[in-house]
């Protein structure tokens, strides 16, 4: 009898062992070392393997150099960005007090090309960098539910995030060619720097009921959320 139990305590020991191994080192928070834009606004980050990100979406309204992102709120003036590529933002419908703390802003990826969106050692992540994140998290058709927010504070449809990772994704939907806005709370749309082609450029999504990280070209002058990686 005292060698069985003695076999299952260390069996338990084992599964634990492997279960630190699988999980535990899949992050490091380092909520202690805040990072803060030029408008003052403050972020914190997780180390997921090689890599630290920004556990939330971007949400400066100046580039790192001081000067002024363009608002471009008119659903107009959003659909002329394809012909004029000009660098924009917005809040998703326009409504800072609702959207800003929670989701971030909203940003065409010309805001991204000028090469000074992202604070001061940190940038906008590759299409490489994505995908490394996503390897080290057990590849495109799982690392969504590792990264994904988990519950439905936010999350409004069935959701299968656990953010073992400590990525903590939120769907903050995204603004279309025509000016509208859609998916929030049921999608997130991040932005890559790296172009597709000269019209579009690579972006990576996460629906709330799947558990996979989805890899698209969208057009440039669509609107998605930012996060940032460090240099």
């Amino acid at each position: 009898m005292k060698t069985l139990t003695t076999i299952r305590i260390y069996s338990l020991l084992i599964i634990g062992v492997i279960f630190m191994a699988t999980y535990g080192c899949e992050k490091k928070e380092n909520s202690t070392i805040p990072i803060t834009d030029i408008d003052g606004n403050v972020y914190h980050s997780v180390t997921i393997g090689n890599q630290t990100w920004m556990v939330e979406n971007l949400k400066t309204t100046r580039y790192n150099d001081g000067s002024a992102i363009p608002l471009i709120a008119d659903s107009a003036a959003w659909v002329n960005i394809i012909y004029s590529s000009t660098p924009g933002y917005c809040w998703y419908k326009n409504n800072a007090a609702n959207y800003k703390n929670t989701y971030g802003a909203i940003y065409n990826w010309y805001a991204i090309n000028t090469g000074k969106l992202a604070p001061i050692g940190w940038h906008i992540p590759s299409d490489a960098e994505w995908t490394i994140l996503t390897a080290f998290l057990g590849g495109d058709s799982l690392a969504g539910k590792k990264m994904k927010e988990a519950g439905t504070s936010h999350w409004k449809v069935f959701n299968t995030g656990d953010n073992i990772s400590g990525f903590s994704a939120l769907p903050g939907g995204m603004r279309p060619y025509d000016g509208s806005f859609v998916g929030i709370g049921e999608i997130g749309y991040w932005w890559s720097v790296t172009a597709y082609d000269s019209g579009s450029a690579w972006v990576r999504n996460l629906d709330g009921g799947t558990t996979m990280v989805t890899r698209n070209n969208y057009g440039k002058t669509l609107g998605c959320s930012i996060r940032c990686i460090k240099d």
